[in-house]
């Protein structure tokens, strides 16, 4: 597959080359993504049909320019095998590698840890794109936007509601000509409705100075030795290689973007589409809304012929058999030889791979987990949240409980038992009414 780019590339030396970074942090991250996490890596879960990466390199395959992309993180090699070899038969003339981190380097640090094979051809800029964003990654737009201001780097941005604005990272910037002139990653007091996105635009040319003395100042500051306790004195012998692996966790966020937005080539493309993190795993399900929404727009062939019992937008795969006096819809997503029975009504809600929900069972804004089993005339359901709020958690009886009911894998459910706003871990069996409650 390499041969495929030595021609592309000679016939475009004279334009500038783009590559594409997406990182997908590690199996030490990812915890506010249990139980879902527990089975399967959060980038490879499945929202509207398809894996959550999936979904960023549809919209880079989409970038003529980019040749090259390589997926960053601290997985094993093995995890991302099969999406690499699925993902190479589908979009072919790209090269895809995983760059494996032995050790969690922050945003930035990993991007410099793996620059030589970033820079390798010389890439004029290159996008980063954190994994486990769901939007509609306006990646032509931002490159445009690059290009028409001589950019050195381009961030995504959206607004939110004011309330919310100081959970992400906030960016202050000209309304006329879009350059950034302040950046606060998650400030203590309101500054801006405009947050980061975490998607990038950068010029090689800049970022990696920018990184290198980020790095050096990390070095150069003051440092206290914490020692455990003063009866293991004798024992702790700090070492310098300690010192400089803890330094080298850079994070673009925290470290880098601020010190852009003083460089005066540094630009926002405020983007007035759907945005959302999926950082918890109720997050998924308003996430895969958002897709199948997206889907709906352009008139996807993927998604299942809308009928009486049909409401759109719905996702079944070719594989699972769905009863036809069963009702899904709207923001419905079944998974491979997912089996839904007669009577069955599903709302706002994920069917993974090899689940069965039995006849007149009702699941509702909830997540059914690998070979888990739903009774009759059992109920599953969560609490209903509009899909643009950026939170999945609601109170109930004064307690924050998760707004998504999920199961974890092959979870049961018993006949006629009722499950509501719960988060249940792997292999439970569930045989009475249950509330509000985490089940381990």
């Amino acid at each position: 597959m390499a041969s495929l780019q030595v021609p592309m590339r000679g016939k475009a030396s004279s334009a500038p080359t783009t590559k594409a970074v997406v990182l997908v942090g590690g199996p030490s991250r990812g915890t506010r993504f249990r139980p879902l996490s527990l089975d399967l890596p959060k980038p490879l879960f499945e929202v509207a049909g398809h894996p959550i990466i999936s979904h960023c390199f549809a919209a880079i395959a989409k970038v003529p320019e980019i040749r090259e992309v390589f997926i960053v993180g601290y997985y094993d090699e093995s995890v991302f095998r099969d999406f690499i070899k699925d993902c190479s038969r589908t979009h072919p003339h790209i090269t895809i590698r995983y760059l494996r981190e032995y050790q969690a380097l922050g945003t930035a640090g990993g991007l410099y840890h793996f620059r030589d094979p970033i820079l390798k051809g010389r890439p004029d800029r290159f996008f980063v794109l954190n994994a486990d964003v769901c939007c509609s990654f306006p990646l032509e737009q931002m490159l445009r936007l690059f290009e028409e201001k001589d950019a050195e780097a381009v961030i995504l941005g959206t607004r939110v509601p004011k309330d919310s604005a100081t959970n992400f990272g906030c960016i202050v910037s000209d309304a006329h000509s879009k350059r950034v002139l302040h950046y606060v990653e998650k400030p203590e007091s309101y500054i801006s409705d405009l947050i980061n996105c975490g998607v990038y635009l950068f010029s090689t040319e800049a970022i990696f100075p920018s990184i290198k003395s980020a790095i050096k100042r990390r070095l150069d500051r003051p440092r206290l030795v914490s020692y455990p306790s003063s009866d293991m004195l004798d024992q702790y012998i700090p070492t310098q290689d300690d010192d400089e692996e803890k330094n080298e966790a850079i994070r673009l966020e925290q470290d880098i973007l601020s010190d852009l937005a003083d460089s005066r080539q540094f630009y926002v493309l405020e983007t007035k589409d759907f945005w959302r993190q999926i950082k918890t795993a109720g997050s998924a399900v308003p996430a895969n809304a958002l897709y199948l929404m997206k889907a709906f727009q352009t008139q996807s062939e993927e998604l299942a012929k809308p009928s009486a019992n049909i409401l759109p937008p719905v996702f079944i795969h070719p594989t699972a058999h769905v009863d036809p006096t069963a009702k899904l819809g709207p923001n419905v997503s079944v998974g491979p030889r997912a089996s839904i029975g007669a009577g069955v009504r599903i709302k706002e809600a994920v069917v993974l791979e090899d689940a069965e929900i039995r006849h007149d069972a009702c699941v509702l804004y909830a997540i059914i987990g690998w070979s888990s089993r739903v009774g009759a005339w059992a109920r599953v359901e969560g609490t209903p949240t509009p899909v643009r709020e950026h939170s999945t958690s609601v109170v109930k009886n004064g307690v924050k409980v998760q707004s998504i009911t999920i199961l974890g894998k092959e979870c049961v459910v018993g006949e006629e038992v009722r499950v509501q706003n719960c988060v249940c871990l792997p292999y439970k069996e569930l045989k009475r009414d249950v509330a509000n409650e985490v089940i381990m």
